[in-house]
């Protein structure tokens, strides 16, 4: 497939609208224009993109949970629970797994059976098989803006759904829902299949309608070091760009070193901008997320809340624009909504009493330095080897190794650069693979791994990154396990 970083013509984007809206019956109740007159009319409260806006103008950070069930009266009842008892800022759609894959007749069994046994057999909400008039009833049972997450290698009629169903805000990108969840899907195919997602969403900017887009931002969730979920976010978000998007929120996933984590959500935002001024897409705005742990979490409930409050922590004194925010029930599986709206009062409570404070020290700016150069390094690289042109250049660097998603799933992941912890829990390169970093960089790297194996009296080796993955099962969230 001929892939290139080019706005979809009208013509192109017209006629395989037809063939996406054709996929499930309740595509045939999608009207554009009725779409984009139904979010006019809606109140700003539930504005995505204004309330990110605000809230960077205020330096104020959002709290946002995961949640999502089958039957809309429930989806319904959980959303107005954690917006009413959690304090919820933005809320979600999480959408189920059958959704993710396109199989929309077994989640309409899925929906079926969940309302015959009174229980959820899925694990989210199927946007598709509800349709248009159900999601707009999701949107309007609740103040506030809902975002769709979700996990969607090919996600158009999701979108074209849930854009016209009222929803502001739609995660995802045709790299981050690619690496990190498939097996199988080649990079040129969602890449593509993205271009239509972000080519909608510019036509509803176009019309007078803004939604946020924000690529997922913690990739595989284990070890990935801030330079690549920054190089994947940049590309994603230059890759919306130039499909008319102008609200894009990158993301980034804590990795558990308060330094490195703040550092990594300053520059996060600071490199989108630079590369998005650069390459000539001046009017977009850029917001940040934080998503709290994504790892093993501790199966006791004080300790879970320990893990959620050392994520708040960073998303306070980052002022990252929002926090995605963790339960208590993680080590267990899907959580209550009671518990789910803990999650949300303990996060917001820290970032509150973080609300004037921030955390500025020279060990912050050099781990800033640091990332800004490696993420130069990739997609730099990304565009050379695309010729300049970004989308056949992340194809091309994906393929390479030079942009190298740790553990991720996907054959066409080359999976050579292998990451583990420094001595302070930072995470560090212990194998470079094909990553293009300079001599100075490498260095830089060997060096801090050699700090590690020498206050543990070992040689640097792959034992360390098994040991870094099963840490949290020592009762440690991050560093160097006890000898």
């Amino acid at each position: 497939m001929d892939i290139q970083n080019k706005k979809l013509s009208e013509d192109v984007f017209f006629k395989e609208r037809q063939e996406v809206l054709s996929q499930w019956h309740t595509g045939k109740d999608v009207d554009l224009e009725e779409a984009v007159a139904y979010h006019k009319a809606m109140p700003q409260s539930r504005n995505f993109s204004k309330k990110l806006l605000d809230a960077k103008k205020a330096n104020h950070t959002l709290v946002q949970p995961r949640a999502g069930v089958p039957v809309v009266e429930e989806h319904i009842k959980l959303l107005k629970y954690l917006e009413e008892q959690g304090e919820a800022d933005l809320l979600p759609s999480t959408i189920d797994s059958y959704t993710r894959q396109n199989r929309y007749e077994e989640a309409e069994n899925g929906i079926a059976e969940s309302i015959r046994l009174g229980r959820a057999m899925m694990n989210g909400f199927p946007a598709v098989n509800h349709g248009v008039a159900k999601c707009r009833q999701v949107i309007e049972s609740v103040n506030v803006p809902v975002q769709v997450r979700h996990g969607t290698p090919d996600a158009r009629l999701l979108t074209e759904i849930t854009y016209a169903g009222g929803f502001t805000s739609y995660e995802g990108g045709g790299i981050s829902y690619n690496l990190p969840y498939c097996k199988n899907v080649p990079m040129e195919r969602t890449i593509r299949d993205w271009q239509y997602v972000d080519r909608l969403t510019g036509l509803y900017e176009e019309m007078g309608v803004s939604i946020n887009r924000e690529p997922y931002g913690p990739l595989t969730g284990t070890l990935v070091p801030p330079c690549i979920s920054h190089a994947a976010a940049i590309i994603e978000a230059l890759l919306a760009a130039e499909q008319g998007v102008k609200n894009i929120t990158v993301g980034y996933g804590q990795c558990g070193n308060l330094r490195q984590d703040v550092a990594a959500i300053r520059t996060l935002e600071e490199l989108t901008d630079e590369y998005l001024k650069k390459y000539g897409y001046d009017d977009v705005q850029v917001t940040t997320v934080l998503h709290q742990w994504m790892g093993g979490f501790p199966a006791d409930e004080a300790k879970a809340f320990g893990v959620i409050s050392t994520g708040s922590l960073i998303a306070g004194l980052s002022k990252a624009t929002k926090v995605i925010v963790k339960t208590p029930h993680e080590a267990v599986g899907i959580p209550t909504m009671e518990a789910n709206a803990e999650g949300l009062r303990c996060t917001k409570q820290v970032v509150n009493m973080l609300a004037d404070q921030m955390l500025q020290s020279d060990k912050v700016e050099e781990e800033k330095e640091i990332i800004r150069q490696e993420t130069r390094c990739i997609v730099d690289k990304c565009f050379e080897l695309g010729g300049g042109d970004i989308a056949l250049g992340v194809c091309r660097g994906v393929e390479a190794g030079v942009l190298d998603v740790p553990f991720a799933p996907c054959k066409f992941n080359r999976g050579l650069m292998l990451p583990c912890r420094d001595n302070n829990g930072a995470i560090r390169i212990l194998n470079p693979g094909n990553l293009p970093f300079n001599k100075e960089l490498l260095d830089f790297h060997a060096g801090k791994i050699a700090e590690r194996a020498q206050a543990e009296n070992r040689k640097p080796s792959f034992q360390m990154v098994i040991d870094d993955v099963y840490s949290i099962g020592k009762g440690r969230l991050v560093g160097r396990p006890r000898y």
